[in-house]
């Protein structure tokens, strides 16, 4: 993709990764692929803010040339040290002379921990201001959002917000902006990317928006380092993470469970349709067929949570089990939540998958369900008045 001007003497060069389909060692799904966001400042200095996934290293550079020589860097400013951000960082920077990095005290020690590069480093900090000429940038410390090393940096004469890995999507597109994408697609992305990210470091996010509320910054156009620009409404972006960080929720449930043949299955069914019964909207996940991204994007705002398993070996399945310590990560808040599943010879997924969501923090909203073997019609009609209790609750608060 060429470089896009974003403002006057202000451009995207980053690229757009169209085939990628999984993040973050196969644990974040991509199935819309990504953009990997840099942006380049020219003014009586030239800066870049953050850089591309190695890979990506040539394409950033052709990008770079199109609108000025790359020697002609000053700064380049590393928000992040995650490979995504800095990869191209090394091959860049042998074309940049000049050129001092800025960014954390961690982002010093983790980028050379990664690369080993002895380049011209300067340390920043909160409300440091590095003046370019007619534009200034200043930044923000974001420590855990989501690296110890994360920062923001802001160009406060354009009022752009450049925060990288906040306020993100995987979203490749040939458009740049808010404004010219399907907004359903937008917002899915969105939420998915906070779900899978940034959900375990909610009480920090939601300090951190305080901190930039505090500052007095007003805020035109947020620029992340991955999807599209939010030029058009930024503040809807800012709003939908006030309210996941805050834990907001809805009345909702979902459904997870690990079936080994199909009675815990049939129980699950049986279960929604309860749930059902009473008004409340449920989404249900077989684990094995599932997309785990999709799953926790679906959790995030909703108040309830069943999982099910088959018990095998006096203990829930593999991959029940896989997904609750997911979820254990996410340190969901607020919710309730219940356990349902079948055995043979003898019980132990329904305890073991109560210890688990317990140790997460969640309330366990009533006694699991068990039932031996295939479920009875009568065993069935005990899990659609399981179904209607877990709903009951759900509503009561």
């Amino acid at each position: 993709m060429p470089s896009v001007r974003i403002l006057p003497d202000i451009y995207w060069v980053g690229v757009v990764d169209w085939n990628i389909r999984t993040f973050h060692g196969h644990t974040y799904s991509t199935q819309r692929g990504t953009t990997y966001n840099a942006y380049l400042i020219i003014d009586d200095k030239i800066a870049l803010v953050d850089t591309v996934a190695a890979p990506f290293a040539d394409e950033l550079i052709e990008n770079i040339k199109q609108i000025i020589a790359p020697e002609k860097i000053d700064y380049i400013i590393a928000n992040h040290v995650e490979t995504d951000h800095s990869g191209a960082l090394p091959k860049l920077i042998k074309l940049c002379p000049k050129a001092k990095v800025l960014g954390t005290q961690k982002c010093k020690e983790g980028l050379y921990k990664h690369y080993y590069g002895k380049w011209d480093f300067q340390v920043v900090k909160t409300q440091d201001k590095l003046q370019l000429g007619k534009r200034s940038l200043s930044f923000i410390e974001a420590p855990m959002i989501h690296w110890p090393d994360s920062m923001f940096t802001y160009c406060p004469e354009e009022q752009l917000l450049l925060p990288n890995d906040a306020f993100g999507q995987h979203l490749a597109s040939s458009e740049r902006f808010d404004d010219q994408v399907d907004q359903a697609v937008l917002m899915d992305e969105a939420v998915k990317y906070y779900a899978n990210i940034l959900w375990p470091l909610s009480p920090l996010i939601l300090k951190k928006i305080e901190d930039v509320q505090r500052l007095n910054i007003p805020i035109k156009i947020i620029a992340p380092s991955h999807g599209i620009i939010w030029r058009k409404d930024p503040a809807k972006i800012i709003n939908a993470y006030i309210s996941w960080a805050g834990n907001e929720t809805k009345n909702k449930v979902v459904v997870v469970y690990e079936t080994m043949w199909g009675a815990t299955e049939r129980m699950a069914r049986k279960i929604v349709e309860g749930i059902v019964s009473r008004g409340i909207s449920v989404k249900m996940f077989d684990i094995n067929n599932s997309d785990r991204t999709e799953i926790a994007k679906e959790m995030l705002d909703s108040k309830g949570f069943l999982i099910g398993s088959s018990t095998h070996d006096n203990d829930m399945l593999p991959n029940i089990a896989g997904f609750l310590e997911l979820l254990k990560g996410f340190r969901p808040k607020n919710r309730i939540a219940c356990a349902f599943g079948s055995f043979g010879w003898a019980g132990g997924a329904v305890k073991e998958i109560e210890e688990v969501l317990k140790g997460a923090g969640i309330t366990l909203a009533q006694s699991g369900i068990e039932i031996k073997y295939v479920p009875d019609e009568k065993e069935l009609l005990s899990c659609h008045a399981f179904g209607r209790e877990f709903a009951e609750k759900l509503k009561r608060g």
